[in-house]
């Protein structure tokens, strides 16, 4: 009788850990995928940026978070490409702090990835900036783009007029990237867009101006500027431009962004909306109501547009290799650097970069729905970079507001900046 009871008792125990284990295997919808976090991300902490000299920058930072209503950014100061300050500020998610290692959509700063890509394939023999996008004779070259074009200007559409925005694409019927629901509803779609579908559905507009005779932003641009890299490699964007461009870098932990909080990257942030802020449709024309940056637009289909995210510091690493200086290896020659960053009186945009001042120094930024990103590589040699994971109501204006932060907070604590090298930590 002991025996028989003893039985049933390790069957009971036995289920019991079976459906303990099951349980586990649930996901909660809560917490992201599991995949280790490396690298500086993995170690960077926000003690080490703590200096008392640099008190009254911490009281600045948490002031212009709440007057702006930002929950939660990092702050990262390079110096002749030495990581000498990183440290976040508020929340990385309701009952997380932000930290130096989190990750953030970093939206357009995207572009400048993208362009350095484009520029590694340069390198590499395999694509010219002169080379043609579209026509029988184009990189994009396929019938369902070629049948479609509305007038033979877009045959004269070159890659570097992508890189630089003169290539004619304009926004006068909205932008394609952002407007998936109304290309739905006009074609009589019943799913989202992919890429192939959407530029030919793009090229079907007459362009505003004729390649090379003028300038207007084009997020499509570099969307198929991404596209591009995937013909001359053979190989998906995402992946090659981490094996090739991000990982030389020594930047581990860029990725392609999703679409929801549940998808989100480990490590990554939650991104915030204004309380206020009301419910929107959801860009594929489901029926669902979502908070506009979980869902309002097709983020990850911005490819090299926008859809990059990385923590602070790894994306100083990046802009350290892209800057000709020697401290840190550039992934990329001087004479590539120096045509990504050159404007001149005939060139509004630089290849990737909004801007490159010698008087102001070399500035990207980037703007979504829950983020903005700002990047400026000032003449004496430091970098500032600021992500936010909170929409700003003032939209891309609101990089001004932080470029006003940047430049009053370096004249009043660059000197306390501390000598010293995070990246060798």
């Amino acid at each position: 009788m002991k025996l028989r009871n003893k039985k049933y008792v390790y069957s009971a125990l036995a289920v019991l850990v079976a459906l303990l284990i099951l349980i586990m295997m649930i996901p909660s919808g809560k917490k992201a995928p599991s995949r280790r976090i490396s690298g500086i991300n993995a170690v960077l902490t926000n003690e080490m940026s703590d200096t008392a000299s640099l008190s009254k920058l911490d009281r600045d930072i948490r002031t212009f978070m709440q007057r702006w209503q930002i929950r939660g950014l990092e702050l990262c100061i390079t110096r002749n490409d030495s990581l000498i300050y990183a440290k976040g500020y508020g929340k990385a998610d309701d009952d997380e702090p932000m930290r130096p290692g989190t990750i953030m959509r970093v939206a357009s700063v995207s572009k400048l990835i993208t362009a350095a890509g484009i520029m590694k394939l340069v390198e590499q023999g395999k694509l010219s900036l002169s080379d043609r996008v579209f026509g029988t004779e184009g990189i994009l070259s396929d019938t369902e783009f070629t049948e479609n074009l509305a007038e033979k200007a877009y045959r004269d559409i070159t890659v570097e007029q992508l890189l630089r925005h003169e290539a004619g694409l304009s926004i006068r019927r909205g932008d394609p990237m952002f407007t998936t629901r109304d290309l739905m509803n006009i074609y009589h779609l019943d799913k989202a867009p992919d890429q192939h579908k959407l530029t030919s559905i793009a090229v079907r507009r007459r362009l505003g101006y004729r390649p090379g005779k003028g300038h207007e932003y084009s997020n499509f641009g570099y969307l198929l500027l991404s596209m591009i890299i995937e013909r001359k490699t053979g190989m998906d964007y995402e992946k090659w431009m981490q094996k090739n461009v991000l990982e030389p870098a020594g930047c581990e932990d860029f990725h392609l962004a999703h679409n929801t909080y549940e998808e989100r990257h480990p490590g990554e942030t939650r991104y915030y909306m204004h309380d206020n802020d009301p419910k929107v449709p959801k860009y594929d024309n489901t029926p669902d109501s979502v908070v506009r940056c979980y869902g309002g637009n097709n983020i990850r289909a911005l490819k090299g547009a926008g859809a990059w995210v990385c923590s602070g510091p790894e994306l100083a690493r990046f802009i350290a290799s892209i800057d000709g200086k020697p401290q840190i290896p550039d992934i990329l020659s001087i004479k590539s650097i120096r045509k990504m960053t050159y404007t001149g009186e005939e060139h509004k945009f630089g290849l990737g970069w909004n801007s490159t001042s010698p008087q102001k120094g070399w500035q990207r930024t980037g703007s979504l729905s829950g983020t903005s990103a700002y990047v400026n590589l000032f003449p004496d040699g430091e970098c500032w970079i600021l992500i936010s994971n909170t929409h700003a109501w003032k939209g891309p204006r609101f990089s001004k507001t932080i470029h006003n932060l940047i430049v009053q907070s370096r004249q009043r604590y660059s000197k306390m900046l501390p000598a010293r090298d995070l990246f060798n930590n």
